[in-house]
């Protein structure tokens, strides 16, 4: 569970500008309660805690600041269509700045690349960083969305529309292949997310 120290009037004004509806708490300790990609942020004096599944898209609208980010992602699936999850990893010049992988139901390889693509520019888009730098080990997804290749599957066609709608929320974003072994991180994540049968 996220815990940030701040201003909570500060962090509720923040998210009321990037559209999240703000409630108030459920009990005489809670300032407000907001939920955003799965989560839910409940603020006390000095602090917001942040509960859920999914912690990341919502700790990124409260911590956001700009800046550039490397961003890693990965789907896996097995068999094809089968169970499929997403891995992703969102790195600065500080670390690891959020990661994450879950499992997505049923799809094929591409449907889960393309999902965990979305899922990590989710966050990203929510940090605020202006710029990102993303890499994948999926050849297809990569020259997709650079429009070197065309996609005549309707699901992805509509996937590839929605990296492209995210993707305008950056100042600049670059999109390139990377073997398997650089995108080992995100890998691990979608691997470990299908291979938890609790999830």
């Amino acid at each position: 569970m996220p815990t940030i120290e701040c201003d909570a009037d500060a962090a509720r004004e923040r998210l009321r500008e990037a559209g999240v509806a703000v409630d108030p708490g459920n009990t005489d300790h809670e300032r407000w309660r907001a939920s955003h990609g799965g989560a839910t942020a409940v603020a006390y004096d000095g602090k917001v805690v942040v509960q859920g599944r999914t912690p990341a898209r919502l700790v990124g609208l409260l911590e956001g600041g700009g800046g550039r980010a490397h961003v890693y992602f990965d789907g896996a699936a097995r068999g094809n269509p089968g169970p499929a999850s997403v891995g992703w990893v969102i790195v600065t010049g500080d670390g690891i700045v959020a990661e994450g992988g879950e499992r997505i139901g049923r799809a094929t390889n591409n449907q889960a690349e393309y999902e965990a693509l979305v899922r990590a520019l989710e966050v990203a888009a929510d940090y605020g960083f202006d710029t990102v730098e993303i890499r994948g080990d999926s050849q297809l997804v990569v020259k997709q969305v650079t429009g070197a290749w065309n996609t005549n599957d309707p699901d992805l066609r509509e996937k590839r529309v929605r990296v492209r709608e995210i993707l305008e929320r950056f100042d600049d974003w670059s999109l390139s292949h990377v073997p398997r072994e650089i995108n080992d991180r995100a890998d691990h994540l979608a691997n470990e997310a299908l291979d938890d049968r609790g999830s």
